[in-house]
């Protein structure tokens, strides 16, 4: 079960992964409530791409928001690909 706290942890590391992903990619960010859809999602990309890869995820809160920021430029990027 996910408590408050956790959830609470999510939206920050999320909109603060989503705004430093949109910085990176495109000059800007998105506003905070698609910054922090971006954050999570680019997340679960991150996590899922370094296991893949054979990376062990970075741990911690700033690692969550490296992981994150890993996936949200991943997803940025093949979002501009598509839209092209």
């Amino acid at each position: 079960m996910v408590g408050i706290d956790s959830i609470i942890i999510m939206i920050i590391v999320g909109a603060i992964a989503g705004w430093l992903a949109g910085q990176i990619v495109r000059g800007f960010g998105f506003g905070l409530v698609w910054d922090i859809v971006i954050g999570i999602i680019g997340a679960f990309i991150g996590v899922w791409l370094l296991t893949q890869l054979g990376f062990v995820p970075f741990s911690g809160f700033i690692g969550s928001i490296i992981n994150a920021v890993i996936g949200a430029v991943i997803l940025l990027v093949i979002v501009g690909f598509i839209k092209r």
